[in-house]
């Protein structure tokens, strides 16, 4: 069979992995072309275009960019016409995948949605295109299944979540004793001693390290990092690592890791990260989920473009930004967003989660509730490429 999947940010191209892996298996002749990432790449599936080139976070960064959007929409269906696929597999990233599941559906394709957009968030009216062009809606949080059948009449599937699948795949792989490898790190001038040297550093980023996940896109980080980095000189005794982005060049980073202290980063080693790390501060969206899955005490932090931020908050009606408390309906971690966001607000939360031992316990009980909750239905990945197949079958 043939497979034509699309995804267009670094979790997607996660997602998409696994899921290719699983196909695979299913069907050992199964041909895979895809948009995605190093990880989809890595499969074997043929890549055509990387998410990096089509990341675009916000109102008036997508109407900056409206050309290229619609020139990457025109190509995409061409490639598509081109290829012929038994199943269109979409995953996430609605803006540009609700627009070619309508067209594919009208070209008869088979159309698969892999992780709903968050419609029960906004947008509820996409709804009715959704059920018209979509052949089977495979869910990965436990409440969109009532969600759909109980507002819409719609039967989807609920499959697990994926993260879960990942993040133990990792503990067992590892044992927990992965070794990190840093970057070069800077140290204040009271850390210059000869017992704080890098041939020390790995000793001392045993215990003592602040995870630091500022996103995957340029703009979001440009935003959030300097914030973040600002209250590492108010914890001298921690070493604050950065997790870079798979798709972006070290010398992004250069200007933002220049000007700290006591900093360093790493690359591809977000989770070896996450393993060893005490506590993090987390932009919003699917690492807060993978921080929780960890066990990582977290802020999670926001900051958009003003004028995106406010449009949003007009039209975005739910009551928490990350995934973490959305699933589990309460504050289980704090969000600072938007002017929430300074480094006084996050000194104190920092405090919080590595100081104060009630408090950290109480979110990592809260997460082992989490985890739980999100896997009742399964190996994710699984279920998603038996229900693919069986329905092209």
């Amino acid at each position: 069979m043939k497979y034509y999947l699309i995804s267009g940010e670094a979790s997607g191209d996660l997602h998409g992995s696994n899921l290719i892996k699983e196909l695979q298996k299913e069907d050992p002749n199964a041909d895979i072309r895809c948009w995605g990432g190093d990880l989809m790449s890595a499969t074997g599936a043929t890549l055509v275009k990387h998410y990096k080139d089509l990341a675009f976070m916000g109102f008036v960064e997508v109407i900056k960019n409206l050309p290229t959007i619609l020139r990457n929409i025109k190509f995409c269906k061409e490639d598509i016409a081109a290829y012929q696929p038994d199943v269109l597999v979409l995953i996430d990233y609605p803006g540009f995948n609700l627009r070619i599941a309508e067209w594919a559906h009208k070209q008869g394709y088979k159309v698969v949605y892999y992780i709903s957009p968050q419609v029960w968030a906004w947008k509820e009216n996409r709804v009715k295109q959704m059920k018209q062009c979509i052949d089977l809606m495979l869910c990965i949080l436990p409440f969109e299944k009532d969600y759909y059948k109980t507002k819409w009449n719609w039967e989807v599937e609920y499959v697990g979540h994926p993260l879960v699948e990942v993040v133990e795949r990792k503990k067992e792989l590892t044992g927990g004793e992965e070794k990190l490898t840093v970057d070069s790190i800077q140290f204040t001038e009271k850390n210059t001693d000869t017992l704080t040297t890098l041939s020390t550093l790995n000793s001392q980023l045993s215990t003592n390290i602040i995870a630091l996940l500022p996103g995957s896109r340029k703009q979001e980080i440009a935003k959030k990092l300097p914030i973040m980095l600002s209250v590492a000189s108010h914890f001298p005794e921690y070493t604050f690592v950065v997790a870079k982005a798979p798709g972006l060049e070290d010398d992004f980073y250069t200007p933002f890791l220049s000007t700290a202290t006591n900093v360093t980063s790493v690359r591809n080693q977000t989770y070896d990260l996450l393993m060893k790390a005490h506590a993090a501060l987390v932009t919003s969206g699917t690492a807060t989920l993978e921080t929780a899955l960890f066990a990582v005490p977290e802020v999670v932090c926001y900051k958009g473009n003003s004028i995106s931020y406010q449009i949003a908050k007009r039209l975005i009606h739910i009551k928490y930004i990350s995934l973490v408390n959305l699933i589990m309906d309460k504050p289980i971690v704090k969000e600072l967003i938007q002017d929430e966001l300074t480094t006084e607000n996050l000194i104190r939360e920092l405090k919080l989660i590595t100081h104060d031992t009630y408090h950290r316990q109480k979110m990592i009980d809260d997460y082992s509730a989490l985890r739980e909750l999100l896997s009742k239905g399964g190996n994710a990945s699984t279920q998603a490429a038996k229900q693919i197949i069986k329905l092209i079958s």
